[in-house]
């Protein structure tokens, strides 16, 4: 019924930027919140940013001040700018999405197929 859809990955050097894009379609009425995650080899899965339908965002400490998270509800997409990359973000970045379905209005969580940050030293 939705799929997420994430684009944007890829390779770059310590202290440079990425921006990480995250598409939903579907039978969606409306975008609740979306957010980050990412897990990079032998980890858990971490939140690193979320924003609310309202516009409210949410960083973990390690990302404060060098990733905005963004959205554009026209578009269902979401974005993650990430500024000043340090090898430490190397790791699998997944999209995740509170929708609400259009027609049954049922609310669900769900998740993108993972996009690939790698940061070289």
């Amino acid at each position: 019924q939705v799929q997420l859809v994430e684009s944007g990955g890829g390779l770059v050097q310590a202290g440079g930027s990425l921006k990480i894009s995250c598409a939903a379609s579907g039978r969606i009425a409306y975008i609740d919140a979306m957010g980050w995650y990412r897990q990079a080899p032998g980890n858990q899965r971490e939140f690193v940013a979320v924003i609310t339908n309202g516009g409210n965002t949410n960083y973990a400490d390690s990302v404060m001040g060098r990733f905005t998270i963004s959205r554009d509800d026209a578009k269902n997409t979401g974005y993650l700018q990430m500024n000043n990359l340090k090898p430490e973000d190397t790791a699998v970045y997944y999209c995740n999405a509170k929708i609400v379905l259009d027609s049954t209005w049922e609310n669900g969580d769900y998740w993108g197929q993972g996009t690939q940050v790698t940061v070289s030293s």
